[in-house]
């Protein structure tokens, strides 16, 4: 028996700003990177739009260690 263990996906890449040119958004993508560690952000060519993308997502390591942090909570049932 075989374990398909392939790549791990991370949260959703979200639309942040569209500009008109390269230059306009990689100015951009560097001056969101400088305010937030926790950020992973790109720029990506929208060919149906005729512009830049800048897009962003939590770093998926730290999405991990808060998910691992989090306590459950158990229900307590009184008996009776």
């Amino acid at each position: 028996m075989t374990e398909n263990t392939g790549p791990v996906e991370g949260p959703p890449w979200k639309n942040h700003r569209r500009f008109p040119t390269y230059e306009e958004a990689n100015i951009y993508r560097y001056d969101l990177l400088v305010e937030t560690d926790d950020l992973q952000v790109k720029v990506r060519w929208s060919r149906q739009r005729n512009d830049f993308v800048v897009r962003t997502r939590t770093d998926p390591e730290i999405v991990a260690k808060q998910k691992a942090t989090k306590k459950k909570r158990s229900k307590k049932r009184s008996k009776k």
